[in-house]
């Protein structure tokens, strides 16, 4: 009795571990199985990749490059890359790769913008001289500058700072004391040259679907919500225009004269300010007369769809006025293509609009100018003695967005990845 229950209990672990070892072995398929499979895909994964980082570098060097990769070799696989356009003054592309390998497929999306120059917190081609960014200067987004960066007691720079030139510092037998914290990186040896001719460009696209004014010395113009008043002397009475229909683009062009800008804008526009004569005019500035702001302030709403672009071909500059005696708030991205941005009368110790210290320029957005302009001066005790102070901010959605026909770097930029 005892031998047939041995015989038993044998034959039922016998059986036991065939079950088991038929299961490891099914398991083991499985997983090779398991791993072929996910090597695969990762293969035709990385081959799609590789195709969208070459397109997109082939984009980079040629802007109208469109040919794409028609069933290539590559890495074992093959590899198809289209490449679209979308035209007209925005330019998307888009770039669809695609790579397989061994029955497996796997796509990568990459679309491609423009770069402007929106995307600058500041930029300039010339630092004026003897100009210092100093312990009390902060640039909350991207910076460039095509001259040195003159450093004292350092200054704070949250986004990508770079610079033709190299860093000079306040006392360089001290430089720790004066070095800026780069807290976004810092690149030396960056040439971004401003474009020459960007702003009379833009007469093109007022004359398609947007409002230009011309054959006036002076243009006054303000926003009121999504309408424009607009006058040619200061005593005549404004005639209003319903912007969406009047400037349907978003562009207003006025060609050969100085424009007086102010008011709430709501929508997104571009103010461009051209002169037709090479030097010695004051044509082509733009005068802020009050404050320029939008209808929703991104600092309460981050969503505002708002946006604003001044281009000058010369000049922007804060109007020596009763008005902007007392602070001024802008919001735009400011383009100063041969001269700067500044503030009129700034050293002046009996200006017009007769406050000495005129309080602050609170800007939200960027500047980018040839020549960096003088708001203001300083004092024996380190305070403001005329003019004004500096209080800006950066507007993070320039890194993403930017007004309409924004002068661009000539360059593209990657702003969406899809895998």
């Amino acid at each position: 009795m005892a031998g047939k229950a041995t015989f038993i209990t044998i034959i039922g672990f016998t059986l036991l571990f065939m079950v088991a070892i038929k299961n490891f072995g099914r398991i083991s398929t499985d997983s090779v199985g398991n791993m072929v499979n996910y090597y695969s895909e990762m293969i035709a994964h990385n081959i799609a990749v590789s195709g969208a980082n070459l397109a997109s570098n082939q984009v980079f060097i040629d802007p109208t490059w469109d040919d794409g990769y028609s069933n290539k070799s590559f890495s074992g696989g093959k590899l198809n890359v289209s490449v679209q356009n979308s035209g007209g003054y925005k330019k998307i592309i888009k770039i669809t790769s695609t790579g397989t390998y061994h029955g497996a497929s796997s796509s990568v999306i990459v679309t491609l913008s423009p770069s402007k120059f929106s995307k600058f917190a500041y930029f300039s081609v010339s630092e004026g001289g003897t100009i210092w960014w100093n312990g009390t200067d902060t640039v909350w987004g991207p910076f460039h500058t095509q001259d040195v960066l003159r450093a004292a007691n350092r200054p704070v720079f949250f986004g990508k700072a770079s610079s033709l030139k190299n860093i000079e510092y306040y006392d360089n037998k001290n430089k720790n004391k004066h070095k800026p914290y780069f807290l976004g990186g810092y690149e030396s040896g960056v040439d971004l040259p401003l474009p020459k001719d960007a702003v009379d460009e833009l007469e093109t696209f007022a004359d398609d679907d947007g409002l230009k004014f011309t054959g006036k010395d002076t243009v006054y113009l303000c926003f009121v919500n999504d309408s424009l008043k607009y006058k040619f002397s200061y005593k005549t009475p404004y005639t209003t225009v319903y912007l969406p229909t009047a400037a349907n683009n978003g562009m207003i062009f006025v060609k050969n004269s100085i424009v007086r800008l102010q008011g709430t804008v709501k929508g997104q526009y571009t103010v461009a300010c051209n002169s037709t004569l090479s030097t010695g005019s004051s044509k082509g500035t733009i005068y802020l007369d009050d404050d320029i702001v939008y209808n929703k302030d991104p600092k309460l709403y981050p969503n505002s769809t708002d946006l604003l672009g001044i281009c000058a071909e010369n000049n922007v500059m804060i109007a020596d006025n009763k008005p902007n005696s007392k602070d001024i708030n802008i919001q735009a991205s400011i383009y100063c293509e041969k001269g700067g941005f500044s503030v009129q009368n700034y050293d002046s110790k009996t200006p017009i609009g007769g406050k000495v210290v005129r309080g602050n320029i609170n800007l939200i957005g960027g500047i980018i100018q040839k020549t960096r302009g003088a708001v203001g001066t300083i004092g024996s005790n380190g305070g403001i003695a005329t003019g004004f102070a500096k209080r800006y901010k950066y507007d993070d959605r320039f890194l993403i967005a930017s007004p309409p026909f924004f002068p661009g770097t000539g360059g593209f930029e990657i702003v969406s990845w899809y895998e």
